[in-house]
């Protein structure tokens, strides 16, 4: 399966064929539809004007969930949407979360990503530390809204020729491995602030939202 919203992050409509059926679970021959992974979630949107219930990510492959009774067979051509407001509130959050993590890493010294999970609303990172980090947001907000007015190049793609393991890169920040969607310039995510929250002992959670 050609994953098209790797090449183009941008684009909300695509033309393509039905690979496979089995019941309610649909597999296409090329997608712009991105599947939970990486902490990012699905998109939302339809196959042929049947809304997608659920996008299942298998690694290799992505199965699309539709109602009973959808009739859609292989071989079939279909229309694939989704919905842009979402992928674009998805795509800026979860550079913007890219950044803060390299941020924290940088001024704590320590800290251990946890868990990270981004959807249309808001992101969050959750770090092993044993103290809080709420001191150190303010001068990290700081630092991401300085990379988001220098209007940054965001690159994606892969750690090397031959390599199925995706890659984020921003100029002046360490590459981490990525498979989400991203905006292509840092100044598309706009203004960032940013929340400490203490799920429990010892973890410290950082909640990114966008400004208005």
């Amino acid at each position: 399966m050609r994953r098209v919203f790797w090449d183009d992050p941008y684009r909300f409509r695509l033309e393509t064929t039905v690979a496979a059926v089995d019941g309610q679970a649909v597999e296409l021959e090329e997608t712009i539809f991105y599947a939970f992974a990486g902490g990012q979630e699905s998109d939302y949107g339809d196959i042929a004007g049947r809304p997608v219930l659920e996008a299942v990510n298998y690694g290799d492959r992505i199965e699309y969930i539709l109602a009973d009774g959808h009739g859609l067979r292989a071989g079939d051509a279909v229309v694939v949407r989704v919905d842009p407001d979402r992928r674009l509130k998805l795509m800026r959050l979860h550079s913007a979360a890219e950044l803060v993590l390299q941020l924290m890493y940088s001024a704590t010294g320590g800290a251990r990503k946890t868990g990270a999970h981004i959807s249309a609303d808001k992101a969050r990172l959750d770090f092993s530390f044993a103290v809080s980090v709420a001191p150190l947001l303010p001068a990290i907000a700081a630092l991401v809204n300085e990379a988001v007015a220098a209007d940054l190049s965001i690159e994606c793609g892969y750690w090397g020729e031959s390599s199925e393991r995706r890659s984020w890169r921003v100029n002046g920040f360490e590459p981490v491995p990525c498979c989400g969607t991203h905006p292509l310039r840092t100044g598309e995510i706009g203004a960032v602030r940013l929340k400490r929250e203490n799920p429990g002992k010892g973890v410290e959670r950082v909640e990114i939202r966008l400004r208005p």
